[in-house]
């Protein structure tokens, strides 16, 4: 196997150039990564040495990266950043007691853009259905969705579901609140339900059907597929571009480092969702700037809901999955953009006691839910045993003030062949 090793100054040479000779690798080229304590003039370590990893990679052509490295020169936090390096170029990375590969993706025959995600909650499902909306304007788009809830085989949902179909499917044992059930309910267009279990550390999946969801996808012959992840976890296929989406609130630590960093590293446009609700969102696009490839645009914008159904000067219960410090500002967008009277917002769908508890006091001409979690099970059903009605909500993606335009950045992006 041909092997880039990565090699530091803080071992003596004649120690890292006898390791070379030993370990089971042809090794083709070293990256001195730093360090100089043990470095005597010019240090022989037997094989060729590149300045960096990447000219590494495009001139000597290694199989794997062996990291003899160590503490003070790497450690985890630039071990991690190194790593993501390594397998942004789909590489393994290989240390004394670890192995990291990147997710294994397959070829895909359409135009394709992925969706992926920096965590669970950020938005992910919305940037979906923001790409695929305005992506379905001038041609035939199919969403192929994964989730921890998915249907054993992959279902095609070309009519949009409905509150009461959507009872109905609970009823009959399913989760009835997949992303793909969201995206053909609130977007319209053809949707790939597939299910997934497991994500790894670079978001690879243990089990999914997502393979035969890209085939079904196939079958029904659109200009355009849209692959959504699901959480962290990557849709098991290489499509042509890579949108990755990042919460405002999440820890800038969380979101740049560790094998995050792959993720943005993938990534042909970064969108920032909820930055409104987050006041240090500036640090969290600052920390996805020092990642990013050059030229990769970071978009940040607001969530908006929508109810699907006119709510105007009626008693409305709004359920979400945001947290606390955004329910202010979802109630008075509700109140001032769509006219409702809002009387209670819970952020509780992912939680089901919690949620149970809050229902017994809550009474509303209107039960808005976004389509997640217990949305379904829970709410929809106390809802309509009450006499209420159900309304879906969608979130549209909104640039804040002075943010790039997301739909020309995704217009050109999306511009396959030109």
């Amino acid at each position: 196997m041909r092997a880039l090793a990565i090699v530091d100054g803080e071992h003596y040479a004649p120690v890292v150039r006898d390791a070379l000779a030993e370990l089971p690798y042809e090794f083709v080229a070293a990256v001195l990564i730093g360090g100089s304590e043990k470095l005597r003039g010019d240090a022989d370590y037997g094989v060729p040495m590149e300045l960096d990893v990447e000219s590494a990679v495009a001139q000597r052509l290694p199989d794997v990266v062996v990291d003899l490295s160590d503490e003070p020169v790497l450690g985890p936090v630039a071990r991690f950043a190194l790593a993501s390096r390594v397998l942004a170029l789909g590489l393994p990375y290989i240390g004394a007691d670890f192995r990291l590969d990147p997710p294994e993706l397959d070829a895909f025959e359409l135009p394709s853009v992925a969706v992926i995600g920096t965590g669970k909650r950020v938005g992910k499902t919305a940037v979906t259905g923001h790409l695929a909306r305005l992506l379905a304007a001038d041609r035939s788009v199919v969403v192929v969705a994964m989730g921890r809830g998915g249907p054993a085989e992959p279902e095609v949902v070309s009519v949009p579901p409905t509150v009461e179909s959507l009872v109905a499917l609970s009823r009959s044992g399913r989760h009835a609140a997949s992303d793909h059930l969201e995206t053909a309910a609130v977007v319209g267009v053809a949707t790939v339900g597939c299910r997934r279990c497991g994500g790894g550390l670079a978001g690879a999946v243990a089990t999914s059907n997502v393979r035969d969801g890209a085939r079904v996808a196939v079958g029904l012959d659109p200009d355009l597929v849209v692959f959504d992840g699901s959480g962290a976890a990557l849709p098991p296929i290489a499509a042509d571009h890579t949108v990755a989406v990042v919460g405002g609130h999440q820890d800038p630590a969380v979101v740049a480092g560790y094998l995050n960093a792959y993720r943005l590293l993938l990534a042909d446009l970064v969108v920032v969702t909820m930055a409104d609700a987050a006041s240090d969102w500036p640090v969290v696009g600052d920390a996805i700037g020092r990642v990013v490839r050059p030229g990769v645009e970071v978009v940040v914008t607001a969530l908006q809901p929508r109810p699907l159904v006119g709510v105007g000067e009626r008693s409305v219960a709004y359920f979400c999955t945001a947290p606390p410090s955004a329910h202010p500002r979802l109630r008075r967008h509700l109140e001032d953009v769509h006219g409702a009277r809002i009387v209670h917002v819970s952020g509780n769908l992912a939680d089901r006691n919690a949620l149970r508890e809050e229902l017994v006091g809550v009474e509303a001409e209107v039960f808005l839910v976004e389509l997640k979690a217990a949305a379904i099970d829970v709410v929809a059903e106390v809802a309509l045993g009450r006499g209420s009605e159900v309304v879906l909500a969608a979130n549209d993606v909104v640039p804040l003030q002075g943010q790039p335009d997301l739909d020309e950045r995704v217009l050109e992006m999306a511009k396959f062949g030109s």
